[in-house]
């Protein structure tokens, strides 16, 4: 590892989880948002959370090009910057093209952070302590969720707007990754090579785009999935994602040791996570310890997927490669979850006649156990 104070690389790789993190924001309220705009449709709403993916695709394949062109730090601190003021605009117009344009606008903010968050984690750390520092990094996106969607649903419990003020937090990383993070200046190329990447970051990639597929359809759903089961479903929505994050939390911190009894199968062990989860979401919509247990084991998913995706592709490349090879993978990411409501969404209604998210979590249990097979043997042929 190169020779800075560890802490503040921690706390960098903390703020750009958070400004990540900033995606599922409106997931509390989603319901809320579509009641109040009752002309828009289901998946219209579903894609507040989706649809900076579109823009985050871009600008997460264009990172490794970026840095070659601009210092980390200076496009993390455009991501930070970016992801306050867009996120503050809604709060002074009641329109729901607003609100989705400046939610799109955010994906630069979330297609950086993506991509850089693995590519400072590379930087910084080799071996056993990599592997360390993204389960950490994992953590910090589960903790940012949890604080970003509890506290989000809380103050759009009321008045979803009110919700809007959560974006306040990329200020707040702004202000820290300027103080915390070195500024290492532009990333060079090893022997004067472009950055290149291998078909073995394209499969991972594959198996991204299908655990994000699948998986995003927890947080586009979840809201709606209670609603009117319970009293303040705001409330409990923020809760159970919160819970959701709680197991990215506890998963990023132990990903070392688990991965050390997985081994190739941990990509796959998480996909099965999420399938048990969304059987529990189905079997029981109104025991809210059961639909606890499903949130933790689909959040489980997610804290083990994703570090270990993003481990994998950069171990796969030279270092000068982390950056590009961070980008595809979160692509693919990113891809899956912009195709994700649509998509599911038709097939629920083509199969079970409507869009429910009972049949939508249905379709994903399915469809996450049959990409862990393949997921399995992908990786066994590594």
């Amino acid at each position: 590892m190169k020779t800075t104070n560890k802490l503040r690389i921690y706390i960098t790789i903390v703020c750009i989880s958070f400004l990540q993190g900033l995606q599922f924001g409106p997931s509390p309220v989603l319901a809320a948002i579509s009641e109040h705009y009752p002309d828009v449709s289901r998946s219209m709403v579903q894609m507040l959370i989706t649809a900076p993916s579109l823009v985050g695709m871009v600008f997460a394949l264009l990172c490794g090009v970026l840095v070659t062109k601009i210092s980390k730090k200076k496009l993390l601190l455009a991501a930070a910057f970016v992801a306050f003021a867009v996120g503050m605009v809604p709060l002074f117009t009641d329109s729901f093209p607003v609100l989705f344009a400046m939610r799109t606008i955010y994906g630069f903010s979330l297609g950086l952070a993506t991509a850089l968050n693995t590519a400072v984690v590379a930087e910084w750390f080799t071996g056993d302590e990599r592997v360390i520092a993204m389960g950490v990094q994992s953590a910090s996106v589960g903790a940012g969720i949890a604080v970003i969607t509890a506290t989000a649903g809380r103050l759009g419990n009321v008045d979803f707007s009110k919700s809007y003020w959560i974006n306040v937090v990329g200020a707040v990383c702004f202000v820290l990754i300027l103080l915390c993070l070195p500024d290492t200046g532009k990333t060079e190329s090893e022997g004067g090579k472009g950055a290149r990447v291998n078909t073995q970051v394209f499969l991972i990639a594959l198996l991204a785009f299908l655990e994000n597929f699948f998986l995003i359809s927890y947080t586009t759903n979840i809201s709606m999935h209670i609603e009117g089961s319970f009293a303040n479903s705001a409330s409990v929505a923020g809760t159970l994602t919160s819970i959701f994050s709680v197991a990215q939390i506890v998963i990023g911190l132990l990903l070392g040791a688990v991965s050390k009894v997985t081994k190739k199968a941990t990509m796959s062990v998480a996909m099965l996570s999420f399938a048990l989860g969304a059987l529990l979401l189905v079997v029981f919509p109104q025991n809210l310890p059961l639909l606890g247990i499903g949130s933790f084991l689909c959040g489980f998913s997610q804290g083990c997927f994703i570090p270990t995706s993003m481990v994998e592709a950069s171990n796969a490349v030279p270092a000068s490669a982390a950056a590009m090879a961070a980008g595809i993978v979160s692509s693919a990411n990113c891809l899956g979850q912009i195709v994700s409501p649509v998509v599911l969404n038709a097939v629920s209604k083509a199969l079970f006649g409507s869009t429910s998210s009972q049949n939508t979590f249905i379709l994903c249990a399915i469809g996450m156990t049959i990409s862990a097979v393949a997921g399995f043997v992908i990786m066994k042929e590594k």
